[in-house]
């Protein structure tokens, strides 16, 4: 298990160099320091770092949104039907016939122009998950 590997000297908890190293192994990038600040004003002062269940929630919240965000941008990609990045007004179209042909072309409009944050005509990856999880957060 990587707890087990990343705290060498059995200490019972993760150190922030441990934890920057655990990441690595199970996420394959190395946190930043303001996620590992984050993490760690999150543990108590007594320990001196991170336990096991601590590591396990953590984690299991880094794998839910990192699944969440699969899903997102499998989504994107299937409305991107000609793989350029980004959709235009014309892929939103044709993605809400399929989805809900029975909305008002200008509902469709209101919405693209909703989630093209910087008008640029183009939905970028980055202002379609902005959206999706905007909308998240609303209900």
């Amino acid at each position: 298990m990587v707890f087990k590997a990343c705290d060498e000297d059995h200490k019972g908890y993760l150190s922030r160099e441990d934890f920057k190293i655990a990441v690595v192994m199970l996420f394959g990038y190395k946190p930043s320091k303001i996620e590992v600040d984050s993490v760690m004003s999150s543990v108590n002062p007594n320990t001196s770092g991170i336990l096991l269940e601590g590591f396990l929630n953590i984690v299991r919240k880094k794998k839910e949104a990192q699944r969440y965000r699969n899903e997102v941008r499998h989504i994107f990609t299937a409305f991107d039907t000609y793989y350029r990045g980004f959709l235009t007004l014309e892929d939103f179209k044709k993605a809400f016939r399929q989805v809900a042909p029975k909305l008002p072309e200008r509902t469709v409009l209101e919405v693209f122009r909703e989630v093209d944050q910087d008008s640029d005509g183009h939905v970028s990856f980055r202002d379609f998950e902005y959206a999706l999880n905007y909308g998240q957060k609303e209900a």
